[in-house]
């Protein structure tokens, strides 16, 4: 007879130094998507189910660095990536530098369901998307005042590099890690990308391993942070590895961003959760946003 697993969920909103007067907001949009895919959780519903609506909740939040309220890149414009992994035989899809589109984590959620592909980007993305029945925005529909302003500030700054971002107040990926009551687990992530980014840029989230892994044999993540750095550690996947070789999902989260750092010289964070519903968290910035509820129903968020 099968063990029935207690739930559970741990969804950060970037990790960057997140100005005090922000941390409510960063706080609250994070509590709010916690708790909707908790719900979904305790309803029956998968935990693919779960990262999916806390993912979509964070990107409709113009407090974050995904979907309305993204970076834009050099041209002025919004280009989104955002990837999902469901650890039942580590299946995947993403999109990258998706245009128009105002919540590409259901887009990529229809690629992993209904192509045999794991990543489109671009103008195939954004014809699949069309297809698939999602409407198209506006890309002023996407940009809040605060990135026009940060746009405006950044072309004139020359000495601006990109891991600057991480170090200073320039905010931050959304992510989302679950289990579900039957074992399986699943992770979610999804960004606006980096300040000052040439057209086309493509970071690690959309990258199986690097911005989200999951595999129900061992455990889930979702990174956030420079991107670069973490596509070099392939920091989910291995976050996943140490769990698989037996370390618990907080310290194989302290692990993999001991070993961005140490190895490549790396900025971030990453969220976990093992195959035991176990939580972690781990990250080399200045803060990290986050809400979690673990197995016990325990409920806690915050910025550390």
């Amino acid at each position: 007879m099968s063990v029935k697993i207690k739930p559970a969920i741990i969804v950060h909103g970037g990790a960057w130094k997140i100005p005090k007067p922000l941390w409510k907001k960063h706080i609250n949009g994070c509590s709010a998507a916690c708790r909707a895919g908790y719900e979904k959780l305790t309803a029956g519903d998968t935990a693919i189910d779960a990262v999916t609506e806390a993912v979509r909740i964070l990107e409709d939040d113009p407090t974050f660095d995904a979907g309305v309220g993204a970076l834009l890149n050099l041209l002025g414009e919004v280009e989104l990536d955002a990837i999902i992994v469901d650890g039942n035989g580590t299946t995947s899809g993403s999109v990258a530098v998706i245009q128009h589109i105002k919540n590409p984590i259901l887009v990529a959620r229809k690629v992993m369901e209904m192509t045999p592909h794991r990543l489109l980007a671009g103008k195939g993305a954004e014809l699949f998307a069309e297809q698939t029945g999602f409407k198209k925005c506006k890309t002023t529909d996407l940009i809040v005042g605060r990135e026009l302003k940060r746009y405006a500030r950044l072309n004139k700054n020359r000495k601006f590099k990109i891991p600057d971002a991480f170090r200073d107040k320039k905010g931050g990926t959304v992510g989302a890690v679950a289990i579900d009551s039957n074992g399986n687990l699943a992770a979610a992530t999804s960004t606006g990308g980096v300040p000052k980014k040439l057209p086309g840029r493509v970071g690690d989230t959309p990258i199986l391993g690097s911005g989200a892994f999951a595999d129900n044999r061992c455990g889930a993540a979702s990174a956030t942070g420079w991107g670069e750095s973490i596509m070099k550690s392939s920091l989910t996947k291995t976050a996943c590895d140490f769990i698989y070789e037996g370390y618990s999902a907080q310290r194989a989260a302290t692990m993999a961003i001991r070993d961005l750092q140490r190895r490549w010289d790396g900025l971030g964070g990453v969220i976990t959760v093992d195959k035991d519903g176990n939580l972690g968290m781990a990250y080399n910035t200045p803060q990290m946003a986050f809400a979690r509820i673990a197995g016990s129903g325990r409920f806690r968020a915050g910025i550390e």
